[in-house]
């Protein structure tokens, strides 16, 4: 079994999920248990793909289907900004942690080509 404990791109993912746990617990209750809960199962989902990318001897399937992921839980957040249920201090600091999450993901795809 690969270890991916390790890995930069699971300890960001984590980070971001713990964040998450706490921007979504003061979500509106019509809000918190659809739009929270779907960016919290995303985020879920991504740790999950990352366990199985590192697992994988052909991981690019895996890591572009991470890519995807994070940009479903980008679009989640504005949304949830723009809808002003996510305070703008965790929506920047989110989307920060986020965007670099993805160019984490995007160099681990382009060292999956080579090898």
């Amino acid at each position: 079994m690969a270890q991916y404990e390790h890995l930069p791109i699971y300890k960001q993912t984590y980070d971001i999920l713990l964040r998450t746990m706490t921007a979504t617990k003061n979500f509106p209750r019509e809000y918190k248990y659809t739009l929270g809960q779907k960016i919290k199962d995303e985020l879920i989902d991504i740790v999950i793909l990352i366990y199985r990318a590192n697992s994988a001897k052909n991981k690019e399937q895996h890591i572009q289907e991470i890519m995807e992921r994070i940009q479903a839980v980008q679009l989640l957040m504005r949304l949830s900004h723009d809808m002003k249920i996510l305070p703008r201090r965790h929506y920047a600091a989110l989307s920060e942690m986020t965007e670099n999450l993805g160019k984490q993901a995007q160099g681990w795809l382009k060292s999956s080509r080579k090898g």
